[in-house]
C-alpha cells in the first residue's frame, strides 16, 4: 500500500557539500549540523540530490550516500525527506528509487528522461509508471522544470491523467513562473501536492492557493516566506509584497556575478558560515 502523503508547507533544497580536494569528495559528516541548522530556522522538510543539490553531477553511488546520511540526520530532526532520482539512465533511476524506499524517505522526486525526451503527457506517464513500480510504496512526484528538461507538457493534463494511472503519483514541484498552469494544477485534486519551485513568484503564487514550496533561498531566508505567507493569510498583501520585493532584490544581487547554484552555494558559505563547499564540474568555479 501507497504511503499516503501528508507534507504540506516549506522545504529546503539542500546543498550536496563538496570538499576542497581534486575529488571535490562528499563532506558527509556535515549532513548532520546541516540538518540541525535548518530545523533551528523552522525547515521542516529537505529535498536531496535536486538541482540545487548538483544531483545530476554525481554519481548514483554517491547520490546514495547523501540519501542514507539525509535518512539518519531526518530521524533525528523529526523532517520530512524527499529524494530526486531522475537525471540519469532509467536502469540507475529505478535502482535510485529502490534504494530510497528501502531507507525510509518520504517521497521520491524524479525529472523526465534527459535524452528520450517525452513529447507527450502520455511519454510523460510511460516513464514515470517505471519509476512508480520500482517504489511502490513511496509517494512520487515529478520535477516540472522546463527551463533545464526543454519538456514542457502541460501540468494540468499530466495530473489529470497520471492520477489514475500511476499508482504512487502524489503531486509536482512546479519550477516555472507560468502561474496560470499552477493555478490549474491546484484544481485538479486536492489530495495532490503541487509544489512552487520559484523563489521570486512566491506571494503571487499564495494568493493563488499555492501553500507549498521547495526554493533554494528557503535554505537562507525560510522565515521571509512564512511571513509572506502569514501576511497574505491575515489580509495584508501589501506587507507580502514589500518582503517578496525584498527575497527578488537579494537574489539578484547575489546572482550578479555568476551563475545560480554556484553563487547560492557561495553565500550559504561566506554569508552563514556553512561548509557546502564549491560546484562540480561542469558548473564553473
Amino acid at each position: 500500500m501507497v504511503i499516503k502523503y501528508n507534507f504540506k508547507g516549506l522545504m529546503a533544497p539542500v546543498f550536496t557539500p563538496f570538499q576542497a580536494n581534486l575529488r571535490q569528495d562528499i563532506f558527509t559528516e556535515y549532513i548532520p549540523s546541516y540538518g540541525a541548522f535548518l530545523k533551528e530556522k523552522g525547515v521542516l522538510g529537505i529535498l536531496v540530490n535536486g538541482t540545487t543539490g548538483e544531483g545530476v553531477s554525481m554519481s548514483t553511488q554517491e547520490r546514495k550516500l547523501v540519501t542514507e546520511a539525509w535518512a539518519e540526520t531526518v530521524k533525528k530532526t523529526n523532517q520530512t525527506l524527499m529524494v530526486q532520482v531522475g537525471g540519469a539512465s532509467l536502469t540507475d533511476v529505478k535502482d535510485m528509487a529502490q534504494h530510497a524506499e528501502k531507507v525510509g524517505v518520504s517521497s521520491i522526486l524524479c525529472l523526465p528522461d534527459l535524452f528520450f525526451n517525452p513529447k507527450t503527457v502520455d511519454d510523460l506517464i510511460h516513464y514515470l509508471k517505471f519509476v512508480s513500480h520500482a517504489a511502490p510504496k513511496t509517494p512520487l512526484f515529478y520535477y516540472h522544470i522546463p527551463s533545464f528538461t526543454g519538456v514542457n507538457l502541460s501540468m494540468n493534463e499530466f495530473l489529470s491523467k497520471g492520477q489514475d494511472q500511476i499508482p504512487t503519483l502524489s503531486g509536482i514541484k512546479f519550477t516555472s513562473n507560468d502561474l496560470d498552469e499552477g493555478a490549474k494544477c491546484l484544481r485538479v485534486n486536492e489530495d495532490l501536492t503541487v509544489f512552487l519551485g520559484a523563489d521570486t513568484i512566491f506571494s503571487a503564487a499564495v494568493m493563488l492557493g499555492f501553500d507549498s514550496g521547495i526554493m533554494t533561498t528557503l535554505n537562507f531566508w525560510p522565515e521571509r516566506f512564512q511571513e509572506i505567507q502569514n501576511n497574505i493569510n491575515s489580509g495584508n498583501v501589501k506587507q507580502a509584497m514589500l518582503i517578496q520585493a525584498k527575497i527578488s532584490k537579494d537574489i539578484e544581487n547575489i546572482l550578479a556575478s555568476g551563475s545560480w547554484v554556484h553563487q547560492m552555494k557561495l553565500y550559504m558559505k561566506n554569508q552563514l558560515q556553512q561548509p557546502v563547499g564549491l560546484t562540480r564540474p561542469p558548473l564553473g568555479n
